[in-house]
């Protein structure tokens, strides 16, 4: 009787534990952490009685842990493909999938670094990319990578060091850690210590773009729909300017 006790003890709190009145679970990559914190702050100074809760992650961690249970209101991706995959599991409201924004990827690092386009990286000691298994900024460079025939080889010399997500590898290269890392542009302005050196070839890899959408469970927060639609208005799209995000060119992806 007391081992079933426990056990159903245990089961409750291993359970997530439902929003708050009031709260907004965001999730949201971590590329966009400083636009979406301000566009949280902005938000809550019209609405004080709302509180905005801020998830910040590689886009795939995000949605596995949305697929496991976490609460969330709204999934923004730096991928379309994490959102298909919370789609495919009927987690998020198809009829709420838009762009936020789009993105562009750089090679950035050290400003004394000699480097001006990607054949120039097999001469550097250390790169950094996030994880191209989870994290979409990863998973663009290896594709730019690759289109240039230089990943495997970069691979093999154990050059590549994997970051958890894009601002770990903008880290990297803050730090002197590497010599340099494939960010987005939107990162590498964040940083006075590294310079941009060059952009892959647009055609190497996909377009960077940004879908967001509601949850399931975020259709049924008044706030969290409220803050859905901040997010597409004009104060949204100067703050995403302010940032060097480029706006979204289409309603859907």
């Amino acid at each position: 009787m007391l081992k079933r006790l426990l056990l159903i003890i245990l089961t409750l709190l291993l359970l997530p534990l439902p929003a708050a009145a009031g709260e907004i679970r965001v999730f949201a990559a971590a590329s966009l952490s400083d636009v979406m914190t301000e566009a949280g702050n902005l938000f809550t100074e019209s609405l004080p009685e709302s509180k905005v809760i801020r998830n910040f992650a590689g886009s795939g961690t995000l949605a596995k842990q949305i697929d496991n249970g976490a609460p969330a209101d709204i999934f923004l991706s730096a991928n379309p493909r994490w959102m298909e995959y919370l789609g495919n599991e009927g987690l998020v409201a198809p009829e709420s999938v838009r762009i936020f924004a789009r993105n562009v990827l750089v090679f950035a690092g050290a400003p004394d670094l000699s480097v001006v386009s990607m054949a120039d990286l097999p001469r550097l000691r250390r790169i950094a990319i996030g994880s191209p298994g989870s994290v979409p900024a990863g998973r663009y460079a290896e594709a730019a990578l690759r289109s240039s025939g230089i990943y495997d080889q970069l691979m093999d010399a154990g050059k590549l060091v994997l970051a958890k997500d894009v601002r770990q590898a903008l880290m990297y290269a803050d730090r002197g850690e590497v010599d340099g890392a494939f960010i987005y542009r939107t990162d590498a302005l964040l940083s006075p210590r590294i310079k941009i050196h060059f952009e892959p070839p647009p055609q190497s890899y996909p377009r960077v773009i940004y879908p967001m959408a509601l949850t399931r469970s975020g259709t049924e927060n008044p706030e969290a729909v409220e803050f859905y639609r901040f997010l597409q208005s004009p104060k949204a799209s100067a703050l995403l300017d302010r940032y060097g995000f480029l706006p979204s060119s289409d309603a859907n992806p």
